[in-house]
């Protein structure tokens, strides 16, 4: 990284020197403790030429990282955005589609239940797509397997309800209090307790966990806004922003 900063100071210097006077290999070791010398003392005298060209690696590697993620979205669009296996809310016609990997025990996941939720009613033409992505213990694993259980058992709407609930639950999310979860909800406690440990739903969770690492994912909540990639929670206004910018792009 050192040598890519004196960049510019080299280049500054190296332009009032001979092609060959500027090849290191072929400079004797006077010249080339010389040729450090006024590299140093060059950034002694314009230390703003650091910062600039710090300034300019920061942009360029967050330009590399935003082609990489665009790549990785382009290559994985069927298994983010239209995943059967995945419960899709809002506006299934909207023109912006966000993508939420949550955990129903993340702290921050909670948090951000509250603004993605006015984010997609307020706004009216955004289809939202939940990604179950359990990663905090047991109880975050039994959780998403009731949701994805309750989905199979009942269907979409009763979906929501459980997970409505569950991003509101108080307590530990045991199985008895799942189970007695499923009964206030008025769904079929016994059926969905039967379907949460069955291959199917561990299949869900399993592919999640896949494109998660693909995505490089290892934190919730984590979001993708139509073609952009965010890790970790951001507030309603910057979400808005977010995608506002989506559609002036689009």
């Amino acid at each position: 990284m050192i040598a890519r900063l004196f960049a510019p100071a080299a280049l500054t210097l190296a332009a009032a020197l001979p092609a060959a006077a500027f090849d290191l290999s072929a400079m004797t070791d006077a010249e080339r403790s010389s040729f450090r010398a006024e590299i140093r003392s060059y950034l002694m005298e314009n230390p703003e030429v650091l910062m600039e060209a710090i300034g300019v690696l920061e942009q360029r590697q967050q330009d590399d990282a935003m082609q990489a993620d665009l790549q990785m979205l382009a290559d994985n669009a069927d298994a983010i955005y239209n995943d059967p296996a995945s419960w899709v809310g809002g506006n299934p016609e909207g023109d912006i589609t966000l993508v939420e990997f949550l955990d129903y025990r993340c702290g921050y996941c909670r948090k951000a239940y509250e603004d993605t939720e006015e984010l997609v009613k307020s706004d009216g033409n955004i289809r939202f797509v939940v990604k179950e992505f359990p990663i905090l213990g047991e109880q975050s694993l039994l959780s998403s397997q009731f949701a994805i259980a309750t989905r199979m058992v009942a269907g979409d709407d009763a979906y929501k309800k459980a997970h409505d609930a569950l991003m509101t639950l108080r307590g530990d999310a045991t199985p008895e209090a799942l189970a007695g979860l499923a009964t206030d909800l008025g769904l079929d406690a016994a059926a969905i307790t039967a379907k949460m440990a069955s291959s199917e739903v561990q299949a869900v969770i399993a592919a999640n966990h896949a494109l998660g690492t693909t995505l490089q994912i290892n934190g919730t909540p984590s979001f993708v806004i139509d073609q952009t990639m965010v890790r970790g929670y951001v507030p309603l206004d910057g979400m808005r922003q977010i995608v506002e910018g989506q559609r002036k792009d689009g």
